[in-house]
């Protein structure tokens, strides 16, 4: 149980609502910013402006998937307000408050660094990253029929890197019927796609590997769909880029040729909210009990 620790939820979609959800059942006291307009009450969480919140008495801060952006300000769907997260705030919280977030930037990371917080990245973690990469998949299946005319069995498909995400893809897309060919860079890798009865494309050869294709899928978060790469694509091949923003495709060059490409980051968030939730809320229920526990031991 959670009894008496006190934690601020700042921001996010409905992913987050199930984190509220789980953590009410604890009998955390939340204080619920940037949640106005939502219209359900949880009993324990209170809705307050961040300027309200009282940051000397938080023990952790949640934070959405995407944390912040580079100016600081949190994303709030169920808000019109815009809210930040400032280096003052977190100067103010006690030293053992943890702050938990998907992912970071340059931002989050400067501002934890000059104040001495700890920040925990969720995405980072393989239990929530392999969970999370199946409402991934079954959302880029969903894409993949809604932009194509033909189906996926028979069609060759192209999936960039093989880690949490790229795995899963290539494994459901083969299952489903596709051609698949996955490119990465290491060796082992290579190796891993063979094994699983796919074929291997080095990354270095990515311009050879693409003129056959009907679907693109990348999930390598840095500039690989290239122009060079995209001129050698068919005009009817689709590109999914599930990589954070900016994603790892040149969308103007795609743009430009006639190539329709799409940029689909937090797919789970938008396909399947509560059970991207309820993962996000399961593992953070254990990582604040532990935290809890071992303050309570120390004290």
């Amino acid at each position: 149980m959670l009894t008496g620790m006190k934690i601020a939820i700042i921001g996010g979609d409905a992913r987050q609502l199930e984190i509220v959800r789980k953590l009410t059942e604890q009998h955390a006291q939340l204080s619920l910013v940037g949640f106005e307009q939502l219209d359900h009450a949880f009993a324990g969480a209170t809705k307050e402006k961040i300027d309200n919140v009282d940051f000397s008495m938080i023990d952790a801060i949640i934070l959405p998937v995407k944390g912040t952006d580079l100016n600081g300000q949190v994303d709030t769907i169920f808000s019109n307000e815009k809210v930040f997260l400032t280096e003052e705030m977190l100067e103010k919280t006690p030293s053992h408050c943890t702050i938990y977030s998907g992912i970071t930037n340059d931002y989050l990371n400067g501002i934890i660094k000059r104040t001495n917080t700890v920040l925990v990245q969720l995405f980072n973690r393989d239990d929530v990253a392999i969970l999370n990469s199946i409402p991934t998949v079954e959302g880029t299946i969903m894409m993949a029929i809604q932009h194509t005319d033909t189906t996926i069995h028979g069609s060759n498909i192209l999936v960039l890197g093989l880690g949490r995400v790229g795995m899963s893809v290539a494994r459901t897309f083969h299952a489903l019927g596709g051609k698949v060919k996955v490119a990465a860079s290491e060796s082992e890798h290579l190796a891993r796609i063979l094994e699983m009865g796919l074929t291997p494309i080095p990354l270095n050869e990515l311009e050879s590997a693409v003129c056959d294709i009907d679907i693109c899928i990348n999930t390598i978060p840095h500039l690989v769909v290239t122009s060079p790469v995209i001129e050698k694509m068919p005009l009817h091949t689709l590109i999914i880029d599930l990589a954070s923003k900016p994603g790892g495709t040149d969308f103007q060059y795609a743009e430009k040729r006639g190539v329709k490409a799409l940029l689909a980051p937090s797919l789970p968030g938008i396909v399947a909210p509560k059970t991207a939730g309820n993962i996000l809320a399961e593992v953070l229920s254990q990582l604040l009990q532990e935290e809890w526990q071992s303050r309570k031991e120390q004290s």
